[in-house]
């Protein structure tokens, strides 16, 4: 069920529960006093206008309005109103608002979760009739872009062709090659790609391809087409993901704005590559997904690039329920971390994120006990931490392969890596920020390592011809590795 039909489903049972009725105080005693005691209760009811919606607009309307992901809208009285029973369900639950971070580990900036004093404001205010209050208390209203949660775009890339969507069935990931036709280095500040039919899009990745790239060299653009299968054998790591991610959508998955002097770079000639994985749910439809940016104003102090820590050499045994899968990544270079990433699919149970400093001192970066696939968030950093050189990003996840996870599509079957919703990823992105004029290459150790498994396997080297996967993040750093002679890297691998 793909998260706007679950995400309805929920609250539709809530609200299904009760509606909200006022009562009045039964007091004995003279009328006077029942009186003033009723007149107290009131004065101490929150207020619609007043106290609850600042927090429906700071937490709930960049989802919770027309054209977005949540399945109604809460931009008004009127519209929060009918569903305050589901509103306040939903929240004491901690259903919604969706986050998932441990808050014992971490401080993000793009917190969704509710104080106890938020929380407590929304009970009373249910619990007392869930008033209006004066319409004169209400903060200003968010001037949202209708369609887009970056502003209004400088430019938008639409998918040259629609994608017919079958109503059953399994579609292979689907790329198309749009060209930039970018005459000049161009720096992003922000880039939002969007479904036209979020129902059957499990997610989109727009790819930048620099000019000289061989990835998908010789494919044609315009033209949707399935890429090329990796030859690997069991001793092969196939998991790595391209360097050069632009912004990618899922549900949960925010926009990628980056703050005032730090932006992406899209190299002048540069092709983008999306990427987009289509699940038939029972409803023929037509996708044609698009790509909005919003360009930086002046050339950035810093530039982001988005990587990861990987493991794709995983067999998860059947009925398992805790099996461990553990990836990792060494900078290079020092630079900052800015934002954090987790991905798996259905039988993903939870995930760590650790910074193992060149000193031995680690501190946990993130944790997401309770790992929920159908709304995958960013965690962006209230204050980016240093990364000295040598400094390991690990990752650990969890995944459940048991009967008991209601997400499991054959509990009876190994798991490994793969494309599709019943096989299984474990990625850890995470987005590093570094000087502007500092080459991309001197961002990855010369040696790296995928610590994995159980024994030593051999990956894919980088600058390996034939190996379309990898092409750019090989295209980024082949020349630093040729010169460091290495051909292939091996890893040690670990249980």
């Amino acid at each position: 069920m793909p998260i706007r039909w679950r995400h309805a489903a929920t609250m539709s049972a809530v609200m299904a529960a009760a509606t909200i009725t006022a009562s009045s105080a039964k007091v004995a005693g003279a009328p006077e006093r029942a009186a003033r005691s009723e007149q107290r209760g009131a004065d101490s009811v929150p207020t619609y206008s007043k106290d609850v919606a600042p927090i429906v607009q700071k937490n709930c309307q960049v989802c919770h309005r027309p054209g977005e992901a949540g399945p109604f809208s809460l931009l008004t009285y009127e519209e929060a109103r009918p569903r305050a029973a589901a509103i306040k369900s939903a929240i004491v639950a901690g259903r919604m608002p969706p986050w998932h971070a441990d808050p014992r580990y971490g401080r993000f900036s793009n917190s969704m979760s509710l104080s106890a004093s938020e929380v407590d404001t929304i009970v009373k205010w249910v619990d007392g009739g869930a008033p209006q209050g004066d319409p004169r208390d209400l903060p200003k209203p968010e001037e949202w872009v209708e369609g887009w949660n970056i502003g209004k775009p400088d430019m938008i890339f639409d998918l040259p062709l629609p994608f017919d969507v079958p109503a059953r069935g399994v579609v292979d990931y689907q790329h198309i090659l749009v060209p930039t036709h970018f005459s000049e280095d161009r720096w992003i500040q922000a880039a939002e790609v969007r479904p036209t039919e979020r129902m059957v899009v499990h997610h989109i990745i727009a790819f930048v391809r620099e000019p000289k790239s061989k990835w998908y060299r010789g494919q044609p653009a315009g033209v949707f087409f399935t890429a090329p299968k990796v030859n690997t054998d069991d001793e092969t790591e196939a998991g790595a993901l391209p360097s050069d991610f632009l912004v990618g959508y899922a549900p949960g998955q925010p926009a990628e704005i980056l703050p005032p002097g730090q932006a992406k770079l899209i190299k002048a000639g540069s092709d983008i590559v999306f990427q987009l994985h289509y699940t038939p749910h029972g409803h023929a439809l037509t996708d044609r997904s698009r790509l909005g940016i919003v360009f930086a104003r002046q050339p950035p102090k810093e530039r982001v690039l988005t990587l990861s820590a990987v493991n794709s050499t995983f067999k998860i045994p059947p009925g398992d329920p805790n099996y461990r899968v553990d990836a990792s990544f060494e900078v290079g270079t020092d630079v900052k971390l800015a934002s954090l990433h987790p991905h798996m699919h259905g039988r993903g149970k939870d995930f760590e994120y650790r910074a193992v400093f060149p000193s031995g001192k680690t501190d946990v970066l993130l944790k997401v006990p309770r790992f929920n696939w159908h709304w995958q968030n960013w965690y962006n950093l209230d204050q980016p931490i240093a990364l000295p050189k040598g400094t390991r990003i690990d990752c650990t996840a969890h995944f459940d392969n048991s009967p008991g996870n209601p997400d499991n599509a054959d509990p009876t079957k190994e798991v490994t890596w793969g494309d599709q919703s019943w096989d299984e990823m474990m990625i850890g992105f995470f987005n590093l920020v570094f000087d502007a004029d500092l080459p991309v290459d001197k961002l990855f150790a010369k040696k790296p390592k995928a610590e994995i498994g159980g024994r030593t396997r051999r990956l894919i080297a980088l600058a390996e011809p034939g190996q379309p996967i990898h092409q750019p993040f090989a295209d980024a750093v082949a020349s630093g590795l040729r010169a460091s002679g290495v051909q292939r890297i091996a890893g040690r691998i670990h249980d």
